[in-house]
């Protein structure tokens, strides 16, 4: 027997219609890429959003079209997101900072036929523009009066939507139909792309917003660090519009002075980003004295979060709290949200349970295997490949002929991981940065985890490096704190307090900068490239 329900298409315009019936006055914020803060609600976006549905129809944007961007944090790509997707089209967010020839490969493997850029990036793609085979149209982000010579060859984006009309019928089609894309990085082999519907983005909304995972609501203000091309910046442009909060999008400055900034004039309670931006901001806390007088929660995610960076925000009235997911998972998978039981625990017992990766979301599925294959048990101890399922992860790479799942039909995220009885996930490591040493597994996150708790570091990373009897051995890579000066000898000793015997690192070398990837991750690949003959000290 069948339920008799309408059958309804979950579309990213609803989302949209929603927001302007229930929260039209509610603000949005942005720091411009021109300099001056742009004000305006929900209700003024929907109306430019409108106009700029209307623009791209007479461009001849077609539904399944593919319409690249490369940009800030701003009202203008938020507008994109709503406009593009709600036409039918697809939206693909660009990460700059992939490089010339990454970014050309994706916007070619992408097929995308229009490309919007902030005035930023006019050098990026006036280089990219011999390589590009399928784009007809440039559109720069900006007006008539700050485009310069970053508009040759471009439309400008306010002449653009300008003389458009203020309402959009929004069609309906196929809840299955893309709506965005994203690559992943590309830190081996080419970048891969991803190609999310509507109905898994609204799905994915929905869960996000529970209380056991974002927890925003209406009254909340949420200033999202995380790129609008990091997996849609963590799916905020559709969260933040389904309860109504107030979105501040920091456009080009992501210093931790400018943050501050944004922080307490627009009193912001939420803010989400990576481990490195958080760095960023409390360094700049430290060294200016300044307090947070409204912020009260921040996410953090693409890479483990540090025990130091936890301590240190608790410092500052401020809740970090870490999730864990994937371009691939669209994105979040977990949210670490503690039980009452254990959130009222003192400081020093509950840190251990905020430095997991938190429970999953409703729908999706997690387990561990080992690397034949089997299922292993989720007892908090034994560690294994972590795989996923659920309906807003991927089924298929963009393009791919290599199989993405399992046979049983579950993700192979690449992580290894200990899920506990409780459901609470731990990433122990990424299963390439294990490092294998005398038929053991050490993770390389636990000692940078653990070094960054020296009050010298600033920031570290580890590889193993090869060892005449052990196979591999921890090399500890470490930035100074500006201002300190440990030696090699001070840190070691210092770990040996918080790590067991075999992950003590048998040597540590100081740089002056850590490379970092795209989205703030430390490059495992580039150190390897950098000390690739390291000999260990005898």
């Amino acid at each position: 027997m069948m339920g008799l329900m309408m059958d309804r298409p979950l579309l990213t315009s609803d989302i949209l219609k929603h927001a302007v019936r229930n929260f039209r006055n509610t603000e949005i914020v942005t720091r411009t890429v021109e300099g001056p803060i742009h004000r305006y609600t929900i209700g003024d976006s929907e109306k430019r959003i409108c106009q700029l549905a209307n623009a791209l129809r007479a461009m001849g944007v077609k539904q399944g079209d593919r319409i690249g961007v490369i940009g800030w944090n701003t009202y203008r790509q938020f507008e994109m997101y709503y406009a593009v997707s709600g036409i039918g089209a697809v939206l693909h967010t660009i990460n700059p900072r992939l490089g010339p020839e990454n970014a050309a490969f994706v916007i070619n493997h992408a097929e995308d036929g229009y490309l919007f850029y902030d005035t930023t990036f006019a050098p990026l793609v006036a280089a990219l523009r011999p390589h590009l085979k399928t784009v007809k149209e440039y559109v720069v982000l900006t007006d008539a009066d700050h485009v310069g010579e970053a508009g040759a060859g471009a439309s400008v984006y306010e002449n653009l939507v300008s003389g458009e009309g203020q309402t959009f019928d929004w069609p309906e089609f196929d809840e299955n139909s893309a709506v965005t894309m994203c690559y992943t990085s590309g830190t081996t082999g080419d970048p891969k792309g991803v190609l999310y519907s509507h109905r898994a983005l609204v799905l994915q909304t929905f869960a996000s917003c529970l209380p056991t995972a974002l927890g925003v609501k209406e009254g909340d203000v949420l200033l999202p660090v995380v790129p609008m091309f990091h997996v849609n910046a963590w799916n905020t442009p559709f969260s933040t519009l389904m309860v109504g909060i107030k979105q501040v999008f920091p456009g080009p400055r992501l210093d931790g002075e400018g943050l501050y900034e944004l922080l307490e004039s627009e009193k912001v309670t939420y803010s989400a980003g990576v481990p490195t931006v958080w760095l960023g901001l409390l360094q700049y806390l430290r060294e200016s004295g300044k307090k947070l007088t409204h912020l009260k929660k921040g996410m953090s995610g693409g890479s483990a979060l540090p025990e130091a960076l936890i301590r240190g925000y608790l410092e500052y009235g401020v809740e970090l709290q870490q999730g864990w997911g994937m371009t691939e998972m669209s994105p979040i998978g977990t949210v670490n949200v503690l039980p009452p039981e254990i959130e009222a625990l003192p400081v020093d017992e509950k840190i251990p349970y905020q430095l997991k990766a938190g429970r999953a979301l409703p729908f999706v599925d997690m387990r561990i295997a080992d690397e034949s294959g089997k299922v292993l048990e989720c007892d908090g101890v034994c560690e294994g490949q972590l795989q996923v399922r659920g309906p807003w992860i991927i089924d298929a790479y963009y393009k791919a002929e290599a199989e993405t799942l399992t046979k049983d039909g579950w993700f192979d995220t690449g992580d290894v991981a200990t899920i506990d009885p409780d459901g609470f996930l731990t990433i122990t490591d990424r299963s390439k940065d294990v490092i294998k040493t005398g038929g053991e597994w050490v993770s390389s996150i636990e000692i940078e985890n653990a070094a960054q708790m020296h009050k010298g570091v600033a920031l570290a990373g580890v590889i193993g490096v090869h060892h005449p009897k052990w196979q591999e051995r921890p090399l500890l890579i470490v930035v100074k704190t500006v201002g300190e000066n440990p030696t090699p000898e001070e840190i070691q000793e210092f770990l040996k307090e918080k790590l067991d015997k075999i992950a003590w690192p048998d040597a540590v070398e100081f740089v002056d900068e850590i490379p970092l990837g795209a989205t703030g991750k430390v490059l495992k690949t580039e150190l390897r490239k950098m000390f690739k003959d390291y000999k260990l000290p005898a």
